[in-house]
């Protein structure tokens, strides 16, 4: 096995089971029951693309993932909550601002989730929302989300990280997803320490 394969399928393993408790989370508030719950689930969005979006603009790392810059979509959330007439959330904390290694976790931790999004988008669309108005931000990469995410994994493994490095990396998509369920829990009026409702199954893709 390569190493660029190790580091793929480690990431994805280390961190499964905070990823699961994210996707439960994120269903058990049942984020298109209304346009109500709908806007909720965007300010939470907004937060957490905001505190990736400088990682999407390094240079550094679109040397390495061309074009890495066009595949943010803080810009697209907010233009989501736009068309329903509401503003990004107003984090009132630091919000995290990774860089080096633990940033590599972040973005991870963000373009998977697109990946996963096809669900979520059609969801939206049952509240009548689509990549021009309301859901810009769930839409598929034109390539289409299975061939861009395997094209971006293959970017990001070809990264040179050393053992200590992957594990920063590792590190920073743990904290990612736990930053996202903090988020949830603020916005959507959740105890600080609420998870999903035992014998939720995570949606995987």
């Amino acid at each position: 096995m390569s190493n660029e394969t190790t580091f793929a399928k480690t990431l994805k393993e280390k961190t499964t089971t905070v990823h699961d408790s994210v996707d439960n989370l994120v269903m058990s508030v049942e984020p298109f029951a209304n346009n109500e719950n709908y806007i909720k689930f965007l300010k939470l969005q907004s937060v957490f693309h905001k505190a990736v979006d400088h990682i999407y603009k390094d240079p550094e790392l679109n040397k390495a993932i061309p074009e890495l810059e066009y595949m943010a979509r803080y810009d697209a959330v907010v233009k989501d909550l736009a068309d329903l007439g509401e503003q990004p959330y107003e984090y009132d904390k630091p919000l995290p601002h990774e860089t080096g290694n633990k940033a590599i976790g972040w973005l991870y931790c963000a373009e998977g989730s697109n990946l996963g999004a096809a669900f979520l988008f059609k969801h939206a669309k049952q509240l009548e929302f689509n990549e021009e108005k309301g859901a810009r931000h769930l839409a598929p990469h034109p390539a289409g989300r299975g061939k861009h995410w395997r094209a971006f994994v293959e970017l990001l493994n070809a990264l040179p990280l050393s053992e200590e490095a992957q594990t920063e990396a590792i590190e920073g998509a743990k904290e990612a997803f736990a930053f996202y369920k903090v988020v949830l829990r603020e916005t959507f009026g959740l105890a600080a320490d609420a998870e999903a409702p035992a014998g939720m199954q995570a949606h995987r893709h």
